[in-house]
């Protein structure tokens, strides 16, 4: 089991669209991935669960990851959750 603490770095936070991409990456994968903000958890295989933690820019999160491939998981996690939109525009405007 892997736990990690994160900032959510996505400008506008994790609306529908980010959590169902977030939930049809991480469901290919084995591992069971818990979400915590606060008091909540989610589970991160469920884009509902994921939507009613309303996560918002700069929110603290804990990541929980268990399962045969959870260094894969925890890689796609990070990444997923420090993507910066505006700034991947930036560049791929250019």
């Amino acid at each position: 089991m892997i736990e990690i603490d994160l900032i959510v770095k996505r400008k506008f936070g994790i609306h529908l669209r980010p959590a169902t991409e977030f939930v049809q990456n991480i469901s290919k994968f084995k591992s069971s991935v818990k979400i915590m903000k606060d008091d909540q958890i989610a589970d991160g295989k469920s884009v509902l669960d994921l939507v009613t933690l309303v996560l918002q820019e700069n929110d603290q999160i804990k990541v929980i990851v268990e399962g045969e491939d959870e260094n894969e998981v925890v890689k796609l996690v990070k990444n997923f959750f420090s993507f910066d939109e505006i700034e991947h525009e930036k560049r791929t405007d250019t």
